[in-house]
């Protein structure tokens, strides 16, 4: 990992596009506001996120224990189980079950665990055919992109977009831009790899440890399809994912599609609990550097998440970034805090593409400390010498003049002095990377704190 991200540089890309960066914007505050409309919808709304998050919390310090208590459900049901402790193993295990079916296409449901796990150039490079069946998934899949949201994966694509993709991929009218066209004939070629599939993927968004079963939350059936029409279902998870009663799936069902996409529930909630007639089903279990996180005091919380998305629809960062510039499977604040905690050296960008306003942690449904725990990133990051020493230096001389309230004050004075009288190419130049897309602001005749002194609040 010898190669640095740097979110900035891949942001200041994406804004040279002014008119679609305010599109993905009003986009994603689309679905903020239908978030807020839908958690005001129920009375109980902040009982069932302290419920969540005490659920998230206990479980996730008894990981050990609901696991094992998962596993033997599972396998009492006829379901094989298996542990990987990294991505590597992870694909490992799904191509040998593939194998030994005589596998030769899959079809697969949105999954952030495979793309995280590079599942699908794993099984291609040893002549797997890998079918993406989400329709979002679907269409960057035939674009050669990673998905730029965990929930609405084409997000940062236009209608355009999408009907040039299909006019080249599956051969549909050039320059119709009609969605209702565009889905119906991604349905008609997708239906077709459902039938001719030996095998269906799946991701899991909750695994219920007392009964031993999966659920798979999806708007359009599509892994309900790849589970039940082929013979063999695999379906892959975080150790995250368990959640120890059937009963406390009510809780989180009830906060997902709300927080994800503004609806009371997701179009299908399917429950397995086993193979179809005639048929295996397999689960894999996944820890690749999750189990870290439990170590951690700062961090443990982000095992919480349920992927809901709704930290990237309200992130202002996010919105005018797009979900590529974090190059991180995951991006957005959680996938920020995921991404340096695991790769520090790779992504120590990431907790600084935040303004730590918070509304993150404000809409989370488990209740996330997101930005205290992106804040704390950055000093851990300092201290182990991962950022631009520019920024460190700069960061140390504030701290040790803001540490001293006369010398702050009167630095604060010569500058509202000296500052407004100096040329524009003092201020800004190349060395001042902060200028490029700011302006200083008019400066006040006075501080905050003269004012006050000398009584000039009072009638404000």
């Amino acid at each position: 990992m010898s190669t640095n991200h740097n979110h900035s540089d891949n942001a200041t890309k994406f804004v040279a596009n002014d008119e679609r960066m305010h599109w993905h914007d009003q986009a994603l505050w689309f679905v903020r506001e239908k978030r807020d409309r839908a958690s005001k919808s129920i009375p109980e709304w902040e009982q069932l996120r302290e419920y969540a998050n005490q659920i998230k919390t206990h479980t996730m310090a008894n990981l050990d224990k609901y696991l094992l208590e998962f596993e033997k459900n599972a396998t009492e049901k006829g379901i094989t189980v298996h542990f990987a402790c990294d991505a590597k193993e992870h694909n490992e295990i799904v191509h040998k079950i593939l194998s030994e079916n005589n596998v030769k296409k899959i079809v697969k449901s949105k999954s952030m665990l495979t793309e995280e796990c590079h599942l699908n150039p794993y099984l291609e490079s040893r002549g797997i055919e890998v079918i993406d069946t989400d329709l979002g998934e679907r269409i960057v899949q035939l674009r050669n992109e990673p998905p730029s949201h965990i929930v609405l994966p084409a997000i940062h694509l236009k209608k355009s977009d999408v009907s040039d993709t299909f006019h080249e991929k599956l051969g549909t009218e050039k320059g119709n831009y009609d969605p209702t066209y565009l889905t119906r004939a991604a349905r008609a070629a997708l239906r077709e790899d459902f039938l001719t599939a030996d095998a269906g993927l799946t991701g899991v968004n909750f695994a219920i440890a007392n009964t031993g079963g999966v659920v798979v939350c999806t708007n359009e059936g599509n892994a309900d399809m790849g589970a039940s029409v082929p013979k063999l279902h695999i379906a892959s998870m975080g150790i995250e994912k368990i959640i120890p009663r059937l009963e406390d799936l009510s809780v989180f069902t009830r906060l997902l599609a709300r927080s994800a996409t503004g609806q009371p529930i997701t179009s299908y909630t399917s429950h397995f609990h086993g193979s179809v007639e005639g048929g295996k089903m397999h689960i894999i279990i996944v820890d690749n550097k999750r189990s870290q996180f439990l170590s951690s005091t700062k961090n443990k919380k982000a095992l919480n998440c349920i992927r809901c998305g709704a930290c990237m629809n309200t992130c202002p960062v996010y919105r005018r970034s797009g979900g590529h510039s974090y190059e991180y499977v995951i991006p957005g604040p959680i996938g920020s805090i995921l991404g340096s905690a695991r790769h520090p050296e790779l992504h120590n960008s990431l907790p600084f593409a935040c303004t730590l306003c918070g509304s993150c942690t404000n809409v989370c449904p488990v209740k996330i400390d997101l930005d205290s725990q992106l804040y704390s990133l950055r000093q851990d990051l300092g201290n182990a010498d991962l950022i631009d020493s520019k920024k460190k230096m700069i960061m140390k001389v504030t701290t040790w003049v803001m540490s001293k309230p006369a010398l702050f004050d009167f630095a604060g004075k010569m500058a509202r002095i000296i500052v407004p009288k100096l040329p524009n190419f003092i201020l800004y130049n190349k060395t001042n990377v902060w200028g490029k897309q700011r302006d200083l602001p008019k400066f006040p005749p006075k501080s905050f704190k003269e004012m006050f002194k000398e009584g000039e609040l009072d009638d404000k």
